[in-house]
This record gives structure tokens, C-alpha cells and sequence, in this order.
């Protein structure tokens, strides 16, 4: 079928983009970290429930082991720290503005991919890639708009420690992929998608528990799992994030190279505009439209040219 590897990508970045609506509402309810081991918790029981399912196997015994190692690395800088920087980001600066920061994972990973992994991008393709991001940047760090006091309009304010959460988020993003793609690569091809995030997952669940004893923190977990909101958004969250989204991004990988499947990723942004007039209210501005158009053309230059 032409263009899968394209379709899987614009599908995962759906997923991302109501995923992480979920998981705000979450974070500002009970606290980014609690919210981070009760998704991965969630999307652990849904991997194993298919593996169990499809394979009659509740892990991916078969996996080699330098794809345990590789894919349990991503999944600590990925899923573990990534994260955690990335829901703190989420809850200082808000998704519009952390989701672009974070979508600087594309070139960073491009660039990994290059250095580490002998990939190659033709002229077009950076091309389209420096495109996109050009266009993913119009749309969110536009100038703070005047809005008065009377209005309905949400203005989001930009701090540096929301900055420095998510530059910490897409470095541990970048890292991850790179990771990722090292791990499912076998002879005979790529390991299973949906096998492979598992893995991950069950690396994050591990340095969470260490974190959680080591700081007694157990604590503020149990709290929020009585908020019976909170655990409901995360939940939702879970099976269109880190179920559906994160298994589709691995998958992409057997179609694209790292740094044009990035690219594509980053387009989450842009499909927040949306989310955030009608659902938070936001002031979003006609050059914000015309920084989301910018960026499609990018994704055209990219691949469809």
C-alpha cells in the first residue's frame, strides 16, 4: 500500500494529540509523576492482555537480548525521564507551547540517526523537515497577544523552567527513538511493535518503583488513585498514548527513517490548535493558522513530492 509508513505516522499523531489533553487534565488534578506510573501501569496490563491474547505469551521471551537491552534504555530515558519532564512541561507552559519544544525531537533524532546510525536524508528531506519545524515554531512561540481583562481567552505564560521540563522531554524523546530503532533491529528485520513498547513500558515501571521507595513517595500515588477523575483521564489516556500512539510510532519505524518518521511526530502541535480554542479557550491567532499551514507543506515536501 502506498505512503503506510506515512498514514501509521499521521495516525500516531492523533493518538498524541487527545492523549496528551487527557493527561494534562490529570497532571493538574494529582501531579505529573503520580500520573506517569498510573498510565504506564495501565499500558502495561494492555500489552500483556495482547500478548497473551495474539501470542499465548505474557512478555516477548523470544526477543534477543540486545533487544531488551536497547529498548529497556529507551524506555528509562524515554518513558521514565522523558516523561516526567515532559508532564511537568505540560502542566507549567501548557500543551501548545511543550509540544512544540518537544517536537525538536525530529532534528535532534535525524541527527542521531545520522551520526550513530548511517542514515541518509536527501536535500529534499531536510529540506522538508526544517519546513515543518519552521512551521510547528510559527504556531506557537508567537508573541503573548493582548487580551483583555474581560475576555474569555486564555493566555498561556512561557517560563524558563517550563522550558528547561521540555528541552529535558525531547532530548529523552530523541534518545528513546534512536534507541528504539537500534533495539528492534534484527538480521531478519524488526521486532514487533507493540512486543518492543512493552519492554519499554516495563523498564519505566522499574526505575518508577526505585524512585517511589528511594523518595517515599508512595504516598502521593496512593492519593491519586482515589481521584476517581483523575485515574479515569489517565486511564483514557493510556490506551490512546502509550497503547495505540507509542506502538504506532515504533511501527512507523519499519517504513520510515528516523528523522522523517520525527518529523512527521512533530506535527502534534499543530493539530492541538484545535483542543485549544475549543476546549481551554485559548487565543489562538490567525498566524498560527499560517504557521500549521506552512508545516503541512513541510510533510508534503517530505514525502509526497
Amino acid at each position: 500500500m502506498p505512503y503506510t509508513g506515512e498514514l501509521i505516522a499521521l495516525a500516531t499523531v492523533l493518538c498524541w494529540t487527545i492523549s496528551v489533553q487527557f493527561f494534562e487534565a490529570a497532571s493538574q488534578r494529582v501531579g505529573a509523576t503520580s500520573v506517569n506510573i498510573i498510565r504506564l501501569t495501565v499500558a502495561f496490563f494492555l500489552f500483556s492482555s495482547l500478548l497473551i491474547l495474539r501470542d499465548g505469551s505474557l512478555f516477548p521471551s523470544q526477543f534477543p537480548a540486545h533487544a531488551w537491552l536497547y529498548l529497556g534504555l529507551s524506555g528509562v530515558v524515554g518513558f521514565f525521564l522523558g516523561d516526567i519532564l515532559l508532564f511537568k512541561a505540560l502542566v507549567e507552559i501548557g500543551p501548545r507551547v511543550a509540544m512544540l519544544i518537544f517536537s525538536l525531537s525530529a532534528p535532534a533524532a535525524a541527527i542521531m540517526g545520522w551520526l550513530f546510525l548511517g542514515e541518509s536524508y536527501e536535500t529534499r528531506q531536510w529540506m522538508g523537515m526544517a519546513v515543518t519545524l519552521s512551521g510547528v515554531g510559527i504556531v506557537v512561540f508567537e508573541r503573548r497577544p493582548k487580551v483583555s481583562s474581560s475576555s474569555h481567552w486564555k493566555v498561556r505564560n512561557v517560563s524558563l523552567k517550563g522550558i528547561l521540563f521540555g528541552c529535558g522531554a525531547m532530548l529523552g524523546q530523541a534518545s528513546g527513538y534512536v534507541l528504539s530503532k537500534v533495539g528492534m533491529l534484527t538480521e531478519t528485520g524488526y521486532l514487533d511493535a507493540f512486543a518492543a513498547t512493552q519492554v519499554r513500558v516495563i523498564a519505566a515501571l522499574g526505575c518508577f518503583f526505585v524512585f517511589f521507595t528511594v523518595g517515599g513517595k508512595w504516598g502521593r500515588v496512593q492519593i491519586a488513585v482515589r481521584d476517581r477523575v483523575a485515574v479515569g483521564l489517565t486511564a483514557a489516556g493510556s490506551v490512546v498514548g502509550p497503547f495505540l500512539g507509542v506502538s504506532l510510532s515504533l511501527l512507523v519505524l519499519h517504513y520510515l527513517t528516523i528523522g522523517v518518521a520525527s518529523t512527521f511526530l512533530s506535527l502534534v502541535p499543530v493539530l492541538i490548535i484545535p483542543f485549544s480554542i475549543f476546549l481551554h479557550k485559548e487565543h489562538v491567532s490567525m498566524r498560527a493558522i499560517g504557521g500549521a499551514l506552512i508545516a503541512v507543506s513541510g510533510i508534503y515536501l517530505l514525502s509526497f513530492v
